[in-house]
């Protein structure tokens, strides 16, 4: 069934989940957000990156109790699965890339709505006696070794103080006090850390708005980063294209800021000037943060910046939504943002050449691409390693690039490592390019690793091209076999 339109927010994409079979459980039993929610979950289908054991493609998760926090519930894995996200985007999962890449050719943008919208069915005030953050939200932790509580999956918007324009991004978020969140802008790579600083540098604070639990094309779509969505793109354009109608925002209550308003919380705020110094374990001193899309406890940042909160508004009976960080969820989230910018780039300089992209679970979606490449005639060879250097321009945290043919299939592990083992030689099939700046995360990616690194950051990217060369196809092709429809022997 085509779910493309249907899905308005959380709660409807949870219905669309529990008409599946298999792809929804709800429990009642009591949870404690700190570290057990997750540790439920890493077994039931965290998948991705998390430490085996754990189950890849299980279903999502609904906890409806939750210690400490009496009519929240929390949901889990929404996007944990390729499949399930292809069905609540109405597509195949092999197709997710080519749709998310036109949608973003083709955006819409958002439109603001008159409140109070769903989001603000519930107001909290800072100012009141009572407000606590750590009351009011089921944020849970991931590990023991967490920095605090984390709110991994809010949508935060904010407006640049020059251009008037808006973007929305994830970052994570810890909190610190009843009133107060670390945010983590790693430095020059994210559209709402570039806002923070120029309204640092005109001494003025930076309003905010982090929207909990919204459409999940829109947690997937706000992970697009440059160049295909460059500053002053706003990312809930794609997730308008995608569900065929804008997204709707709504005025903040307290600052002068939008939010999505059919999201299950929105917390107002600003982000103060300078005040990226925070210490983002102050109140654990575990020397973490919490476990990053690598599978490893990322480090405590020193210079998280300090998120003010003004206001928490929610719908009555709110979900929270969090992910595990090392999860397939994180995959999906940053992995179809990639595959869209890569076969979007290519297909501008290499039209038809690169059939499709898979950017691998492996990698936490960002470090490793797969790319499905054709040769038709003799001059298509080097095509594929051209290819490979316009996927690590077109997405620059990428490491390693595989190349394969079109009789490969790109999302099947063991197939990918067949062509490796039949069609690739390591003397002559592999391409190093040193020196160049990757992401920070990768623990390998330091001069500690080998004298030839210059920078924490910066990594040897590196082409595998597993694919025939052309005036030797001949010699590869597959073993075929008949054609049958099985289902008279399976059920006869």
């Amino acid at each position: 069934m085509d779910h493309r339109t249907e899905i308005l927010d959380l709660r409807t994409a949870l219905e669309v989940l529990r008409q599946t079979p298999g792809q929804l459980v709800e429990t009642r039993v009591e949870v404690d957000p700190a570290a057990e929610l997750s540790g439920v979950y890493r077994h039931v289908g965290a998948g991705g990156t998390v430490m085996r054991p754990t189950t890849v493609d299980g279903p999502a998760m609904l906890f409806h109790n939750v210690k400490g926090h009496p009519g929240c519930s929390v949901a889990i894995g929404v996007l944990a699965s390729r499949a399930r996200v292809a069905s609540l985007f109405g597509c195949k999962k092999e197709e997710l890339g080519h749709l998310v890449q036109a949608c973003a050719a083709h955006p819409i943008q958002p439109v603001v709505i008159t409140g109070p919208a769903p989001a603000q069915e519930v107001v909290h005030l800072a100012s009141d006696p009572d407000f606590d953050l750590n009351r009011l939200i089921p944020a849970p932790t991931n590990t023991p070794l967490d920095a605090g509580p984390y709110i991994t999956l809010g949508m935060c918007y904010a407006t640049h103080p020059d251009t008037g324009r808006s973007d929305v991004t994830i970052h994570r978020m810890c909190i610190q006090s009843r009133d107060e969140l670390s945010i983590f802008l790693q430095p020059g790579s994210r559209h709402i850390g570039a806002m923070a600083e120029r309204a640092t540098e005109l001494g003025q604070p930076l309003p905010i708005s982090v929207s909990i639990g919204v459409d999940p094309a829109i947690e997937v779509t706000a992970c697009f980063e440059p160049p295909t969505t460059p500053l002053g793109f706003n990312e809930l354009s794609i997730a308008g294209a995608l569900r065929q109608r804008p997204v709707e925002l709504v005025p903040c209550l307290t600052v002068k800021e939008h939010a999505i308003a059919n999201a299950e919380y929105i917390l107002e705020g600003e982000i103060l000037p300078g005040s990226n110094h925070v210490v983002e374990d102050q109140n654990t001193r575990t020397g973490f943060a919490m476990p990053e899309f690598p599978g490893y406890n990322g480090p405590a940042s020193h210079e998280c910046w300090l998120l003010k909160v003004k206001a928490v508004t929610h719908r009555r009976n709110p979900i929270m939504q969090t992910c595990i960080g090392p999860s397939e969820e994180h995959v999906n989230m940053a992995g179809i943002p990639t595959e869209a910018s890569i076969l979007g780039m290519i297909d501008k300089a290499l039209p038809g050449k690169v059939l499709n992209c898979y950017a691998h679970r492996s990698g936490g979606g960002k470090y490793m691409a797969v790319l499905q490449c054709r040769k038709t005639v003799h001059t298509d060879e080097g095509k594929q390693r051209q290819a490979a250097l316009l996927a690590f321009s077109a997405f620059p945290e990428l490491k390693h690039v595989i190349l394969v043919d079109e009789d490969v299939d790109i999302f099947d592990t063991n197939d990918v490592l067949w062509a490796m083992n039949t069609r690739f030689q390591g003397d002559v099939d592999i391409i190093t390019i040193p020196g160049v700046r990757c992401h920070p995360l990768d623990p390998s990616s330091n001069p500690a690793c080998s004298p030839s690194i210059r920078d924490i950051g910066c990594s040897c990217k590196t082409i595998f091209d597993c694919t025939v060369p052309f005036d030797q196809k001949s010699r590869f092709h597959r073993a075929s076999f008949l054609e049958v429809d099985p289902e008279k022997w399976l059920h006869g």
